[in-house]
């Protein structure tokens, strides 16, 4: 009915004779009436016997059910009470606004929204009603399409706001990139089991076994999520979204020595982080604003002795390879509190808050693969294949999500090769491309050598790079070739690829001596993987009954007991103990003395990165606490124990 309804009214109103002849008023009611008496019909159809179980329509593209119908005399009531409001709306809105020789103008802009008003909420209201009854991708994607091409019109019906078309036009682009990822997904669930219709699909997916089709159905499936997600701007791609409401953002504050508005953003923490800042603590308050009228700029002083901090913006942000560049405008002869430039120190690092991390070097790097890096030699089955297998060669190293920013830092460092990827609270770089391993890879750990055995894996994965860059591994007899080395490598082979390939000679494997640590920097990168900053407390005879002790310890396999000794000689302090449950071995270092003044100073020269970063200068904290005798007092021990509640495990991001 709804679909008939607005054929006639587009008829009414291209006729002028019957226009002219219909308020603007007359269109609202009768658009009104119209969802009304749909709503009625849908439920009186309640009563249908056959619609208990459902029923098809158009060959299965919609199907009606008792839960459409009531969904859909929700939907009509809802527009319905939408038309009967606007009005009231725009009477309470121009009314108190125009003059008395103006009022035959206003009124008839007012007409023109209105009779545009009423066909664009019955258009969504009928994509709706047909998207609760979809059954099918086709349909379902033609009904949110009608649905939004209304919101679309909507957001620009006041044509004559410059702010109003800017708001729809993005809109309008960015609604048309959420359909195409929905068409995306669509079409991979239509490639992959050859069906559209949701019952069908899900017949196929639960009896099927065949991995691709129930892999193809998942990829399709989360194009789809991610473009509903993106086209009604929920969280978490709300950001993407353009500010709506007359094109400007919600969030703003009023300085207390001003009478203007500041936009305001308090970024997260890994923002943070990859901006390269270490006071994480710290709260911003510039951002980018992209509104035409911002009002006055913002200005807040504070007053501190000899030195004065400003803030003052007039809207400019510039993002690249992760910096961040505000730009501040305006002539201090225009500012409402006259601060002479002379007044302000040059020297603006004293004043400022943002201090850069340290540019990771090549032996940070090459320190930190040695914690936590891999040389990995995939091989699998594959039937396309003329062998039957495919083999990779990866480089890979992998962290907490909350160490995202490290990864990035990394990937950037290798030219911005490779790839990061996310699984669960895990984040892992990876790099996999021949031409990346043999140019950027392997040269840097030539001329950056690893410490650790790892050399060994990484010996071995070097001579699998050069024989998949001369195409050995396409040949009988270079897979064999290759499946003896990665018997060689970390954990050797599988149970599945022992079962395939019996007749193994596995390569021998060199012994790993090192002599000497080249660089401070190495020392670094590799406690950044490795290391960790501790607070224990024990029971204690004092009058608080609780001892205080900074551990700083570095854990390895026993296989490099030898470097774990050659590190204390490197520092100058330390014990091996070895774990009695695993084949492993520890580095300790628990004396006060040591810590504050071996390795305290030696970290503060070469800094670490990451998360570990931010668990050391706690540890700093805590040590200069205890400097100062304040753990042996009770509030400074509540102070510890606070601090370590949030340190390592314990450290919350958001």
């Amino acid at each position: 009915m709804i679909f008939f309804s607005i054929l006639i009214l587009i008829t009414a109103i291209a006729i002028p004779s019957i226009n002219n002849n219909i308020s603007s008023n007359n269109y609202i009611r009768i658009s009104s009436i119209i969802l009304l008496y749909s709503g009625l019909l849908a439920l009186n159809a309640i009563n249908i016997p056959a619609l208990g179980s459902g029923f098809g329509l158009f060959n299965g593209l919609f199907h009606v059910t008792l839960m459409s119908q009531l969904m859909d005399c929700f939907i009509f009531l809802i527009g319905s009470l939408i038309l009967v409001a606007w009005p009231l709306i725009n009477n309470k809105k121009y009314n108190h606004k125009i003059s008395l020789n103006n009022l035959n103008i206003q009124i008839n802009k007012i007409n023109t929204y209105a009779i545009e008003y009423s066909l664009i909420i019955l258009f969504s209201t009928l994509g709706a009603s047909f998207l609760v009854s979809s059954a099918d991708i086709i349909s379902m994607y033609l009904s949110l399409e009608l649905q939004s091409f209304g919101i679309y019109i909507l957001t620009t019906i006041f044509r004559d706001s410059d702010s109003a078309t800017s708001a729809g036009l993005k809109y309008f682009l960015l609604g048309g990139l959420s359909s195409c990822l929905i068409l995306l997904g669509g079409g991979l669930i239509y490639s992959f089991t050859g069906l559209t219709n949701f019952e069908s699909i899900y017949s196929l997916i639960a009896v099927s076994d065949n991995n691709k089709i129930i892999l193809g159905f998942n990829l399709g499936f989360i194009f789809i999520i991610v473009g509903l997600l993106f086209k009604i701007a929920a969280a978490p791609l709300h950001n993407w979204a353009p500010a709506k409401r007359n094109g400007n953002t919600l969030w703003w504050v009023k300085l207390s020595n001003s009478g203007d508005t500041l936009k305001l953003l308090v970024p997260n923490y890994s923002r943070k982080v990859i901006s390269g800042w270490t006071n994480y603590s710290c709260t911003e308050i510039i951002q980018k604003i992209s509104e035409k009228i911002m009002g006055y700029r913002g200005s807040k002083s504070d007053f501190n002795m000899k030195s004065v901090k400003e803030q003052r913006v007039d809207g400019s942000l510039w993002i690249k390879q992760i910096h961040v560049r505000c730009t501040l405008m305006g002539f201090e002869r225009n500012y409402q509190i006259k601060i002479p430039s002379k007044q302000l120190n040059k020297n603006i690092k004293n004043f400022s808050t943002l201090q850069p991390q340290p540019k990771i070097t090549p032996w940070f790097v090459t320190g930190l693969i040695d914690a936590e890096g891999s040389f990995i030699i995939s091989i699998n089955r594959k039937k396309e294949l003329k062998l039957g297998w495919f083999v990779r060669s990866i480089f890979s190293i992998g962290f907490h999500k909350r160490d995202l920013s490290l990864l990035l830092q990394l990937q950037q460092f290798f030219g911005g090769i490779g790839s990061i990827t996310l699984t669960q609270n895990m984040v892992l770089y990876s790099v996999a491309g021949i031409k990346d391993l043999t140019t950027i890879i392997i040269p840097h750990f030539k001329n950056f050598p690893l410490l650790t055995q790892k050399a060994a894996d990484f010996i071995l994965f070097q001579r699998v790079v050069i024989l998949m860059s001369n195409k050995v591994h396409l040949t009988i007899e270079g897979l064999h070739q290759i499946i003896n080395i990665k018997a060689s490598i970390n954990l050797g082979l599988s149970d599945n690829l022992k079962s395939e390939f019996r007749e193994v000679s596995s390569v021998e494997r060199i012994l790993i001596i090192t002599n000497k640590i080249p660089n401070p920097n190495w020392v670094s990168g590799f406690v950044t993987g490795e290391g960790n900053f501790d607070v224990r407390f024990s029971k204690s005879k004092n009058r608080l009954g609780l001892q205080t002790r900074l551990r700083f310890r570095i854990t390895q396999h026993e296989r490099d007991l030898k470097l774990m000794e050659l590190l204390i000689k490197y520092l100058g302090t330390g014990k091996i103990e070895k774990d009695p449950r695993f084949p492993a071995v520890s580095l300790k270092i628990e004396k006060f003395s040591d810590i504050t003044k071996i390795i305290i100073p030696f970290f503060d020269k070469y800094p670490l990165l990451g998360i570990k970063l931010f668990d050391y200068l706690d540890w700093c904290k805590i040590a200069k606490l205890m400097n100062e005798k304040s753990h042996l007092t009770i509030a400074g021990l509540n102070f510890i124990i606070k601090i370590k509640a949030g340190m390592n495990k314990g450290r919350k991001i958001t």
